[in-house]
């Protein structure tokens, strides 16, 4: 390993280690009140949301639209086969789809 990259890595490992040695006295100390997080299970919902809550205090927009031509039809179609193949929800392949729309407007560029 380069020796300048060395000491630079073992620097922020120290000042990392350092301020976890000075701030840990004083969050030990803190007064962090009374604890009223929900259970988890309570907070988490299932997969059908709550239609008020799609659209904050009743307020409606424009809704976008996107064309897709064919080539980014057949890319969609085919990221939702894959996750389907690989046994993933269907929240995975939503997430695959934005990310490829975003990333590349679902084209291949490669």
């Amino acid at each position: 390993m380069n020796t300048m990259l060395r000491k630079s890595v073992l620097g922020i490992a120290g000042l990392a280690f350092t301020g976890g040695v000075f701030a840990g006295p004083i969050a030990a100390h803190a007064d962090t009140g009374p604890v009223t997080a929900k259970p988890a299970a309570v907070a988490v919902q299932a997969d059908k949301p709550d239609s008020s809550k799609l659209i904050p205090h009743g307020v409606q927009g424009a809704q976008s639209h996107i064309d897709l031509n064919d080539e980014q039809t057949a890319n969609a179609k085919a990221i939702i086969a894959a996750t389907k193949k690989a046994g993933l929800p269907e929240r995975a392949a939503v997430i695959s789809i934005a990310t490829s729309l975003q990333e590349s407007k679902l084209e291949n560029l490669g």
